[in-house]
């Protein structure tokens, strides 16, 4: 039996040979939406420093993430928009079509069946499956919504490359099982819960509600900052009265 491990447990990626870390990997698609929303303004160069603070990084940092990459940009010039544009892209394998199958038909499946940024950006929708019987009989975004036990039919006639679960929590262990037993290797997982899964298989996860908690966080910091500066001033005041 493969041993499993915890998802999101590898520790980068290759690129001609030289390890790239998870985290700059992690910040690629981020330089290449900033090159591409550069491009649709007309840019045609761009320095280190404009193409970091776009992103919210130093140019240290970003200069640092692209070298893994080889050596795009010219000393006094900058990087050349369309070609970063397409090396990142190549690299994060954006050159090339991927079809998705998105699991669990529920709101947020619909609403990622109908999400128009996947296709612009190299991801195509390419299956829907659900285990309750009535969404099977359900088309969405022009798809139609098959039985997740017809998921090896459906994959000998539509190749998948990546998993979406979009299904409860309590569901989604058996259907990232189902999917790895089928072939798939990477799955994004929607579902608010750690997935295991063998050697071999990434999973990338998105959970809204601990994204809203830690902004409930900050907030809290910032209504607390607040009230003990109108404490503080409150008591100056009445110093100053004294």
């Amino acid at each position: 039996m493969t041993a499993r491990k915890p998802a999101d447990a590898a520790a980068g990626t290759q690129s001609g040979g030289r390890e790239i870390p998870e985290a700059t990997v992690a910040r690629l698609p981020e330089y290449l939406r900033a090159l591409t929303s550069l491009a649709e303004q007309g840019i045609s160069v761009c320095s280190s420093e404009e193409l970091a603070g776009a992103v919210n990084v130093n140019s240290a940092k970003l200069r640092k993430d692209l070298s893994y990459l080889g050596s795009y940009g010219t000393r006094g010039v900058g990087y050349d928009v369309d070609y970063l544009r397409y090396q990142i892209a190549r690299e994060i394998g954006l050159t090339q079509d991927w079809p998705v199958a998105i699991v669990g038909i529920g709101n947020l499946g619909h609403a990622l069946a109908n999400y128009s940024g996947f296709g612009t950006r190299g991801f195509r929708v390419a299956a829907l499956l659900d285990a309750a019987p009535e969404r099977c009989e359900e088309s969405v975004a022009g798809i139609p919504v098959r039985s997740f036990d017809d998921l090896d039919a459906v994959l000998a006639e539509t190749p998948v490359a990546i998993g979406v679960i979009a299904t409860p929590a309590e569901a989604a262990q058996g259907v990232a099982d189902r999917l790895v037993a089928a072939g798939i290797t990477s799955i994004l997982n929607f579902a608010p819960t750690n997935l295991a899964v063998p050697a071999g298989v990434s999973v990338r996860k998105v959970d809204l509600s601990v994204e809203l908690q830690i902004l409930a966080y900050h907030e809290q910091r910032r209504a607390g900052a607040e009230e003990l500066r109108g404490t503080a001033i409150a008591a100056a005041g009445e110093e100053q009265s004294a």
